[in-house]
């Protein structure tokens, strides 16, 4: 696995937090991954490791594709799962993930990621992702979170996931994250089941706002509110040249309008996150110090500073008539001799030679 995960220099993070998103199933109008790749070419960034697209794609899926570069040559470019370090104005950093979902070896990829956010020091995981639904494309896009930390649940008023049937990779890679107890949290906006194509900027502004509410850190949301307002206008024009659309999404406004938003809009929710990590982060450190006190319990009781004088060392034992004895040199004396080696324990069949090869 290590061979298929090629690292780079990684630089100085402060507090990262590794953020997923891939085309495919969960990338509706593309707008989780055009959301991260927002944030990463705003901001300075750094590639810090490449993952070797052969042993996760078929090609027959994702084809590479072919380019003639300036000098005549014929150059391949190959899907590939793009990692970059961030270095934000925020409180924290940020690792990004995105690329081709990959089609292959689902459980190793996702072992590789949790090797990511553990190397990397990354307190928390956030996959991003969009899928079609009811929204009209003239209210606002609800997103989505979940997560299955009860902290986490109660602090974010997050929703427990209750989906059942085939996944994505965002889903395998979400179990792995929590068996290895890393904190991960899913956001999921939802995008018109008409207007399913790329680009969607209102998709990828509500997936950038709730980000920022829910992480402190700065995604520069507003400054697509004038892709947002072209955008809405071009879908007006369509939707009004025909008469069945327009009563169609009146219908989906009504239905809209009743429905409350699924996640809280409020800047207490980056608070009550940051709460959320300073507990994880004093509950693993009580747990080294309650292991590094052990260990040094266990050295003092090794070197105790007893009396040779008064009372028995380990090397002696007291006989039936309360008398202290060394039985050092008869412990050597009863030393055995296998093959010219010698047997610290004869009872031990782990250190039974066997046979010669």
């Amino acid at each position: 696995m290590s061979n298929e995960l090629t690292w780079y220099e990684i630089p100085e993070l402060r507090r990262p937090l590794l953020l997923i998103g891939f085309e495919g199933l969960f990338d509706a109008a593309e707008a989780a991954t055009s959301a991260l790749r927002w944030v990463r070419d705003r901001t300075e960034s750094t590639e810090v490791a490449m993952v070797d697209p052969e042993g996760y794609y078929n090609f027959q899926e994702s084809r590479p594709t072919v380019r003639i570069d300036d000098d005549g040559g014929r150059v391949i470019d190959w899907p590939v799962i793009e990692i970059h370090a961030v270095n934000t104005d925020s409180v924290r950093d940020l690792m990004i993930m995105t690329g081709a979902e990959p089609h292959l070896r689902w459980r190793t990829f996702a072992d590789q990621v949790t090797e990511v956010a553990r190397r990397t020091g990354c307190e928390m995981v956030v996959t991003v992702g969009a899928f079609v639904g009811m929204v009209p494309h003239t209210r606002p896009f609800s997103v989505t979170g979940s997560a299955v930390h009860p902290e986490l649940i109660r602090r974010l008023n997050l929703s427990t996931p209750s989906y059942e049937g085939p996944t994505s990779l965002v889903g395998v890679i979400n179990e792995r994250l929590e068996r290895a107890n890393i904190p991960v949290i899913s956001l999921r906006v939802e995008v018109p089941h008409y207007v399913p194509g790329p680009p969607n900027p209102k998709a990828t502004r509500a997936l950038l706002r709730r980000l920022q509410q829910t992480t402190g850190v700065v995604t520069g949301y507003e400054e697509l509110d004038a892709e947002v307002t072209d955008w809405t206008s071009r879908v007006d024009q369509a939707v009004l040249a025909d008469d069945e659309s327009r009563d169609y999404v009146a219908r989906l406004e009504q239905q809209a309008d009743s429905t409350e938003a699924m996640l809280p809009s409020g800047d207490d929710l980056a608070g009550e996150l940051e709460a959320f990590l300073r507990d994880q982060a004093a509950a693993k450190q009580a747990v080294l110090d309650a292991v590094s006190r052990a260990d040094d319990a266990d050295d003092g009781d090794d070197i105790d500073g007893t009396d040779d004088d008064t009372e028995a060392t380990e090397d002696d034992t007291v006989d039936s008539e309360g008398e202290t004895v060394d039985t050092k040199d008869e412990t050597d004396q009863g030393r055995q001799w296998d093959n010219g080696r010698e047997r610290d324990d004869p009872d031990d069949p782990s250190q039974d030679p066997g046979e010669e090869e």
